[in-house]
């Protein structure tokens, strides 16, 4: 007997069904009840005429919680004619792979029947894991489905990566939400004997909450409904502040391990980059506020203050040192505050990466050049023996010219002459490119012999 999913309730519930949370009651069991995801789902797309003519290949599901990754898992189940087994990628040990595909290519040579195995989270699978259903994913002997709500890239390994199709899917649209808070309502699966009613504040509040996640919506409503005594008539009024203590604090998408925190860290570097500060200060709470570790944000914001503005402003860094110095004394929340203030003014500070392409510029010397020994005219020379070898012979001691300005060369034989450091005409580094400029003009004009006694 094929292996299913629980199917979705279509008769009035009976006590079992009842137990189910209002989102696995109204998880579609058909391909055409499926709301959003249209550019991966819609009509003539390929992977719609490949469910529909059961010809589902391996494919990883890619998306935010409650996108729909179960549910399209769910609907495969139900139309395929091929035998579904779910895995936990959490409890299924490699052992217990090897004997559910042992099985899968048994039943394959046996009765021509194809089995598709629906792993969710399987970014929680490990290597061996993966590996171990690598070649039967490859020679077809299965197919495999894996849900994931982490980067494809980053948590499945390349090899089984490139054996699947990555299907992404989007975070729902309020319109979307709309239609399944709707059925909710209205469905006798869902909340329809309650005789529950929402005012506009309550629904448009309740859709905003969710930010695109239909379960974390119907879990908030159930929660709400059922804690809402009714009225006179029977009817349980929601309302806004209903909902809100319903939900009690929005749950940010970001995973601290995940993509989001490489996204919106990204963000935030670039608001600051593009001198935007309120961009820097929205990425910043986003992340403050979603739990994440307020000392990466500042040795993030450390890293700009010398990538992205250097020495066109040399205070940069110096704020941000402290702000990090701020957040580990006083703690979180009052620390953010000091990271916003370091956020807000590196963002509008002038901006040169100079000092960041000059450093670049010397690894890569030092990676692809000869090391070349110091030159002897930059030697200390502390003992009779190492005078005698030239240590320290013609060196030109700064102090003794005027403006202690002196011309000699710094640099090995074979990078002589090479510039580093090309400050630009912002901020603070305008002054030292002007000073730069003027001693470069000073030792130009100079005699090597000019002295001061």
């Amino acid at each position: 007997m094929q292996e299913q999913l629980p199917l979705q309730p279509t008769a009035p519930p009976d006590s079992a069904s009842v137990l189910q949370p209002l989102a696995a009651r109204l998880r579609p069991s058909k391909l055409e009840h499926i709301v959003g995801q249209d550019h991966i789902l819609g009509l003539g797309t390929p992977l719609r005429h490949a469910i529909e003519r059961d010809q589902v290949p391996s494919l990883i599901l890619w998306g935010p919680p409650g996108s729909g990754k179960t549910t399209l898992a769910h609907v495969i189940a139900q139309t395929t004619s091929a035998q579904f087994i779910p895995l936990s990628a959490v409890s299924a040990g490699v052992a217990e792979l090897r004997s559910v595909v042992a099985d899968a290519v048994s039943r394959l040579r046996r009765t021509g029947q194809r089995t598709i195995i629906f792993v969710d989270e399987i970014h929680r699978w490990s290597k061996s894991q993966q590996d171990a259903v690598l070649p039967y994913v490859e020679d077809g002997s299965i197919t495999l489905i894996g849900a994931t709500t982490e980067n494809p890239s980053f948590e499945v390994n390349a090899a089984l990566l490139s054996r699947t199709r990555v299907v992404t899917l989007h975070p729902l649209e309020p319109q979307h939400l709309e239609q399944i808070l709707d059925r909710a309502l209205a469905s006798a699966e869902g909340l329809s004997t309650m005789n529950v009613e929402l005012s506009a504040q309550a629904r448009d509040r309740l859709i905003a909450l969710a930010d695109g996640d239909a379960r974390r919506m119907l879990n908030t409503l159930e929660l709400a409904a059922q804690a809402t005594t009714p009225d006179a008539s029977g009817k349980r009024l929601l309302d806004l502040e209903t909902i809100e203590q319903a939900a009690q604090q929005r749950w940010l998408r970001y995973d601290r391990a995940g993509e989001e925190h490489y996204t919106i860290i990204s963000a935030l570097h670039k608001s600051i980059r593009d001198s935007d500060p309120d961009g820097a200060l929205y990425w910043l709470g986003r992340m403050l506020e979603a739990g994440e570790d307020p000392l990466y944000i500042a040795r993030r914001l450390i890293r700009i203050a010398s990538e992205d503005i250097g020495l066109a402003d040399p205070f940069a860094l110096q704020l941000c040192v402290a702000a990090q110095q701020a957040v580990h004394f006083v703690g979180m929340p009052e620390g953010n505050l000091a990271l916003a203030q370091a956020a807000v003014y590196v963002a509008l500070a002038p901006k040169s990466n100079a000092l960041y392409r000059a450093y670049g510029a010397v690894q890569e010397d030092i990676a692809h050049t000869r090391n070349e020994p110091v030159p002897l005219h930059l030697r200390n020379a502390p003992t009779a023996l190492m005078k005698q070898l030239g240590y320290g012979a013609g060196y030109k001691y700064a102090h003794e010219y005027s403006d202690a300005i002196v011309e000699q060369e710094h640099l090995p034989p074979s990078l002589a002459g090479r510039r580093y450091y090309l400050p630009t005409n912002r901020g603070f580094e305008a002054e030292l490119a002007e000073r730069m400029e003027r001693w470069n003009r000073l030792r130009r004009e100079r005699p090597n012999h000019e002295q001061e006694h």
